[in-house]
């Protein structure tokens, strides 16, 4: 959580440098909504979207790359 008194697009470059898979935006528009603003690294904004559709695409991106390079979760 980046809650520095900076600008939006300050914290978003920074937080860029940082090579951070995902970043999500949290307004007061978007929490009202139950929405983040999605910025991916190297894929700029991907848009909103629910928090629980951002989890289930996530979920769904790590099960591909465990797929990908044949690691298996725990049970």
């Amino acid at each position: 959580m980046d809650s520095r008194n900076e600008k939006i697009g300050r914290k978003i470059r920074d937080n860029e440098l940082k090579r951070i898979p995902y970043m999500l935006v949290v307004g007061e528009k978007e929490q009202a909504e139950g929405l983040v603003s999605v910025r991916k690294q190297g894929g700029g904004d991907q848009g909103q979207m629910k928090k629980e559709d951002f989890a289930g695409k996530l979920n769904a991106e790590v099960a591909d790359m465990l797929k990908a390079t044949d690691i298996r979760p725990k049970d």
